[in-house]
């Protein structure tokens, strides 16, 4: 018979595993092994009160005013928060707490308490089977590609959601520079990161950047320092990757050696089913000069030298249409194309949960996943 205590994580597990980018259980036991190094066993029972839907703190009191004070409450949430568990925000003076994923979510909140022993049950857990499934099932993307601006010509009539500078200068702010969490945890692990030595590339918008001011998790900067280190972002060749909503909360800078989303893209065989993105790049054989710059610059892959014409020629199974060929080409012989079908993302993180949620496959659906993957390679 389990301990209560054992019994607590395993309710904690089932219940994120109901929320749209689930938490599933391994046979190893990794899943339990990991929420016990992200929660407290009260930080546990507390946690399966909320759900992905923001929820006013007053709303969660009713449910547990016979079990703590409002007052301890609202500290045990907020510490939580802090801790990077779970999500918390303001709207008009009231604070709303709710569930956030593994990824982009948990994990990332661990960014200033990072040690070799979490990302070891980390790893392992991310490494399953039954999380890899349950990542890859989402009906859409938790993130999405936008094109750096160097690579993104006057006539592609790019759409807002599509522009870095549109993104920053529609935002209300304020904004923040984080730390990029999978390139700390590269250099911890003895990996540094092959493409830039910047960890501060990251960054929070609006709501998010708030709770990241008000818990010192993150650096405010102008409107314009946003815009300046996004750009050298670009000079560096990382790939922009905002969450996947035409209200981005965040835009993260990633490489192709430590970035764990860009990683699992790599690994696939067709990742362009499981990726977002209106643009792929495009070669003109006859300006090619087979250089092999944009070989070196992709971060995915998707670049090789074709042995039979000897030029560059595009993985279009793999290019997710960064730009970032584009602009390091010394022949002009690259350019990005919008893909006739563009697929514009949900209006507001919330928007963007509710579609993963209402078509959030089962064992059956993940089994077909399974099956698809498998015949591919």
């Amino acid at each position: 018979m389990k301990s209560s205590e054992e019994q607590v994580f395993r309710d904690l597990q089932k219940h994120l595993d109901k929320q749209p980018i689930g938490f599933p259980a391994t046979r190893s036991g990794s899943d339990i092994r990991l929420l016990k190094r992200l929660f407290g066993s009260e930080e546990a029972r507390l946690a399966m009160r909320l759900s992905y839907k923001p929820r006013a703190l007053d709303s969660i009191y009713r449910d547990v005013e016979n079990e703590i004070s409002r007052e301890a409450l609202s500290n045990r949430l907020q510490r939580m928060s802090e801790k990077g568990v779970i999500g918390n925000i303001e709207r008009n003076d009231v604070q709303y707490f709710f569930n956030i994923p593994l990824l982009v979510g948990m994990f990332e909140g661990q960014l200033h308490g990072l040690t070799l022993e979490f990302l070891a049950d980390f790893g392992e857990y991310v490494s399953s089977k039954s999380f890899g499934l349950e990542f890859l099932s989402s009906a859409l993307p938790q993130m999405r590609t936008i094109p750096i601006e160097k690579s993104i010509q006057v006539e592609h009539h790019v759409a807002t959601y599509d522009q870095l500078a549109n993104l920053i200068h529609e935002n209300q702010g304020p904004f923040v520079i984080k730390e990029c969490i999978c390139r700390k945890a590269a250099r911890l692990m003895g990996d540094a990161c092959h493409k830039t030595s910047r960890l501060e590339t990251c960054m929070a918008l609006g709501e998010v950047a708030k709770h990241f001011i008000k818990t010192g998790k993150g650096r405010e900067v102008t409107r314009q320092e946003a815009l300046d280190i996004s750009r050298q972002n670009e000079v560096d060749g990382l790939v922009l990757q905002p969450s996947n909503s035409q209200k981005p909360e965040f835009i993260c800078a990633c490489c192709g050696c430590c970035c764990g989303m860009i990683r699992l893209q790599k690994m696939l065989p067709r990742p362009l089913d499981f990726w977002a993105s209106n643009f792929h790049a495009s070669v003109d054989p006859g300006a090619c000069i087979a250089c092999e710059t944009c070989i070196e610059r992709c971060q995915v892959d998707a670049m090789t030298l074709d042995s039979r014409t000897g030029v560059s020629k595009v993985d279009l199974s793999r290019c997710i249409g960064c730009g970032n060929c584009v602009s390091t080409c010394p022949s002009g012989s690259i350019r990005l194309v919008r893909k006739a079908k563009g697929i514009p993302p949900p209006e507001t993180r919330e928007s963007l949960y509710d579609a993963i949620m209402a078509r959030k496959k089962g064992a059956l659906g993940k089994m077909l996943l399974a099956t698809r993957l498998m015949l591919q390679k």
